[in-house]
C-alpha cells in the first residue's frame, strides 16, 4: 500500500493518511514525525497495526499529561478521564504506565499532598480525608499509612479552624450544648470523638458566669415566648424541659424560673 495523500484536519496537529487513493486512518503530529508518514511512502498490513497502536498511545499521552497539567491526579482520575474520551483501556494503561515510570502519577504522593493541603487550609478530619482519596481511587491501605503520619496537634489545628467561627456563640448558647454542637460539627467533619475533645479543650473556653447567664436569659426568653400560651404550671414545665434539653443544669433552670435572672412577671412584655 502506497501512502497517496496526508491532508490536515480541522483539528490542529491530526491528519489523514490516505493508502491507494482512500481514507485509511488518521494520525497525530508526534506518530507522522516518528514513522516519516509522507507522499509515496509504501507501507504494509504490519505496519499500519504498529502506527495505530502507536498513534493510540501518544494521544492517550497526551490527553493524559494534559489532564494533570492542570493539579495532581489519581491514577484512577486519569483513567476515567481517559475513559471518557474514549481511548481504549490498552492505551490509557499504556499512558498511565509511563506517566508513572517518569514520576508525574504516583498516587502515594497524591496522598501526601492531599494531607498535606489539609493540614494547611482545609478543614478535614482523618476519617472525612479517608473517604475523599478512597473516592479518588486512591488504595485505603496507602491513604491510612500517610494519615497515621500526622500528629495531633497538627488535627487540632484543622479542627480549630471547623468551629472557631462557633465561639462567638457563648452568651447565646449553654456552654454544654456550645461544646455539644463545636463536637457534632468536628464529627460531621470526619474527626473522631478523642481528638474532638481535644480540639475543644484546645479553645479554653472559659467559665463566665456572666456569658452563662446571659445565654440562659436569652434562651429562657425564647422558649417563653414559645410557650407562653399555656397555663402557667404546663408553661414552667416545658420551659425547664427546654432549658435542660439545651444545656442548662437544674440550678440554672430553677434561678431563672425563681426571677433570678429576670423578673418571671416581665416576660411578658418580650
Amino acid at each position: 500500500m502506497i501512502i497517496t495523500k496526508v491532508s490536515a484536519q480541522k483539528r490542529p496537529g491530526r491528519y489523514n493518511i490516505f493508502l491507494d487513493g482512500k481514507y485509511a486512518f488518521s494520525a497525530g503530529e508526534k506518530t507522522v514525525a516518528e514513522f516519516v508518514l509522507l507522499k509515496g511512502k509504501e507501507l504494509d498490513d504490519e505496519q499500519v497495526e504498529k502506527i495505530r497502536q502507536f498513534d493510540a498511545d501518544a494521544k492517550a499521552s497526551d490527553l493524559a499529561a494534559h489532564f494533570l497539567s492542570y493539579e495532581p491526579r489519581t491514577v484512577f482520575e486519569v483513567l476515567q478521564y481517559l475513559k471518557k474520551h474514549e481511548i481504549s483501556d490498552e492505551a490509557a494503561n499504556s499512558a498511565v504506565n509511563q506517566l508513572n515510570e517518569l514520576g508525574y502519577l504516583d498516587d502515594r504522593q497524591y496522598a501526601k499532598l492531599f494531607i498535606k493541603n489539609d493540614l494547611r487550609v482545609g478543614s478535614d478530619g482523618p476519617k472525612s480525608l479517608l473517604r475523599k482519596l478512597t473516592q479518588k481511587g486512591v488504595d485505603p491501605e496507602i491513604s491510612q499509612t500517610e494519615l497515621d503520619e500526622v500528629m495531633d496537634e497538627d488535627w487540632i489545628e484543622v479542627g480549630q479552624r471547623v468551629i472557631k467561627s462557633m465561639i462567638h456563640q457563648a452568651g447565646k448558647l449553654a456552654k454544654r450544648e456550645l461544646k455539644r454542637k463545636m463536637k457534632t460539627k468536628l464529627l460531621m467533619h470526619g474527626f473522631d470523638g478523642g481528638i474532638s475533645s481535644e480540639i475543644i479543650a484546645s479553645l479554653d473556653l472559659e467559665d463566665d458566669e456572666d456569658l452563662q447567664m446571659q445565654a440562659l436569659k436569652k434562651q429562657g426568653i425564647k422558649a417563653y415566648k414559645r410557650f407562653r400560651r399555656y397555663d402557667e404550671s404546663e408553661c414552667k414545665f416545658r420551659l425547664k424541659k427546654y432549658l435542660f434539653s439545651h444545656g442548662f443544669s437544674t440550678s440554672e433552670i430553677d434561678a431563672f424560673l425563681n426571677g433570678e435572672v429576670i423578673n418571671f412577671d416581665d416576660l411578658a412584655e418580650y
